[in-house]
C-alpha cells in the first residue's frame, strides 16, 4: 500500500487505490437506521376495527327533490304535494334509506316560512342530509 510512504524518490504519480472507508461508514449507518426503523413500519397493535358496508357504485344516489314556489306551493319530484303528504313521503324515504338526501329548490321570492316547514318536516322524520339547489349566475 502506498498510503504511508514519505519517500519522494519513488513518486510515480497519483495514488491508484480507492479509499472505501467513507463508503463503508455510510453503508453501516444506513444498515443501523434500517434495523431501528424496520420494526416501526409494521404496527404491532392489534385492533378489531369495525366493518362497514360500502355502497356499490351501480347504486343510484337516493334523494328527494322538493320545490317551493313563490306562492308557497310544494312539489315533490315535480308533482304537487301537500305538507302532510310531504311528511309521509319523507318518512317512507327514511324507512327505505336513512341516508336519503333532500334537495330543496326554492323560488327566490318564496317565503322563508315555507322553506323552513320543508326543513322541519325532514328533520322530524330523521332526514339530516339537506341540500339547496341554485342556479349559476350568467355573466
Amino acid at each position: 500500500m502506498a498510503m504511508g510512504q514519505l519517500d519522494h524518490h519513488h513518486d510515480t504519480g497519483p495514488m491508484a487505490e480507492i479509499n472505501i472507508t467513507p463508503l463503508v461508514d455510510v453503508m453501516l449507518v444506513l444498515v443501523v437506521i434500517l434495523i431501528i426503523t424496520a420494526p416501526l413500519m409494521a404496527s404491532s397493535i392489534r385492533l378489531d376495527l369495525p366493518q362497514n358496508k360500502i355502497a356499490k357504485s351501480s347504486e343510484a344516489p337516493h334523494f328527494l327533490s322538493v320545490s317551493v314556489q313563490a306562492s308557497g306551493q310544494l312539489f315533490l319530484a315535480d308533482q304537487p304535494i301537500s305538507s302532510q303528504a310531504l311528511l309521509a313521503a319523507f318518512a317512507q324515504a327514511f324507512a327505505r334509506n336513512p341516508e336519503t338526501e333532500v334537495r330543496v329548490r326554492a323560488d327566490k321570492a318564496a317565503a322563508y316560512g315555507a322553506i323552513a316547514s320543508v326543513l322541519a318536516s325532514a328533520q322530524e322524520v330523521g332526514l339530516s342530509r339537506i341540500g339547496f339547489v341554485t342556479e349559476r349566475v350568467k355573466k
